[in-house]
């Protein structure tokens, strides 16, 4: 049985347009991310007949290969949610996010900050990778993060909030190689309506990284 499923995309193929078409947002949720599902589950059982059979000449790639689809799978997860076709703007307490607003201004100084820092974050990412905003328990703040393919480059404990996928499939049908333009026109649909409820849930549960017994 398999272990990860594809989850629906909470609106239609169109629902994000201009920013994105809708034959980006059906390849990219029915193929790009599909196969993602399909990597994880599939790396699953060869792990599973690896332990059978106590064959670990390929433990290493399998690793990798559960990391990266493993990965992949759970950020473009949050990508879907993070989107919606009435989003844009910044966090505000008038609509009911003032503490999201309250953290951004807190971790990166301002909002026009914040959306800089990650907007270069994302658009300057070598090959393929994410722009990440993370809540990071340690120190109870929101931190960027540059993530490299689908896992690399992150604080272990850090719980992604807000993700832009800047792998050229989220993009190149539309924007060709101008990755900028896709990351600026990016935040037209945001929904911060979801960020700020994976804020709060990361927030609730931010005591639960353990460093010592």
């Amino acid at each position: 049985m398999a272990v990860y499923t594809l989850p629906e995309l909470p609106y239609d193929y169109a629902a994000l347009e201009p920013v994105i078409n809708p034959q980006i947002v059906e390849l990219h949720h029915d193929k790009h991310h599909a196969a993602y599902v399909k990597g994880a589950n599939d790396t699953l059982e060869q792990l599973a007949e690896a332990r059978d059979k106590e064959a670990w000449g390929a433990i290493n790639g399998l690793e990798k290969n559960l990391a990266f689809h493993l990965s992949g799978h759970i950020l473009h997860s949050i990508y879907w949610h993070n989107m919606t076709g009435d989003g844009g703007g910044e966090p505000l307490a008038a609509d009911g996010v003032g503490e999201l607003a309250d953290a951004i201004a807190e971790s990166f100084g301002s909002f026009a900050g914040f959306k800089a820092q990650l907007t270069k974050a994302a658009a300057t990412t070598q090959g393929s990778g994410w722009g990440v905003l993370a809540y990071e328990p340690l120190s109870g703040r929101l931190i960027v993060e540059q993530v490299y393919d689908h896992q690399g480059n992150v604080g272990q404990g850090s719980t992604p909030i807000l993700v832009f996928d800047a792998w050229e499939h989220a993009f190149y049908l539309q924007y060709k190689n101008q990755k900028v333009d896709f990351i600026d026109a990016m935040w037209a649909v945001v929904n911060w309506q979801d960020v700020a409820r994976r804020y709060a849930a990361a927030k609730e549960r931010g005591d639960s990284l353990l460093l010592a017994p």
